[in-house]
């Protein structure tokens, strides 16, 4: 995960897919460890641990890559701790990838 300043007070959160320590893990649970996976696992974090986050920033994902950005750089910050937790975890993106399909979230992947 890397958090950037694009351009004075405008911040990107990005994460290259295909290189966590999960991605084989990803693969065996039936999902591609691509961006669009990522921003989902990004929208059920937030809508399941971080609801104070929801709608405070955007995304532009694409196969290679995830991306969230907005102006506040410490909720890009929070988004990013959540999601590395799952990303350096095979435990947790097991559970988090469990607890998604059971309340019938759908990965975009």
């Amino acid at each position: 995960m890397r958090l950037l300043e694009t351009a004075s007070g405008k911040f990107s959160l990005l994460l290259d897919a295909g290189t966590t320590q999960v991605d084989e893990l990803i693969e065996e649970s039936g999902h591609e460890p691509n961006g669009y996976f990522w921003e989902g696992v990004a929208r059920f974090l937030v809508s399941t641990e971080a609801p104070s986050l929801e709608a405070r920033f955007q995304y532009d994902s694409e196969g290679g890559m995830f991306c969230a950005y907005g102006t506040d750089q410490e909720e890009l910050r929070h988004l990013g701790e959540l999601m590395s937790a799952v990303a350096t975890d095979g435990d947790r993106v097991r559970a988090l990838v469990a607890a998604a399909e059971a309340a019938g979230f759908e990965f975009d992947d």
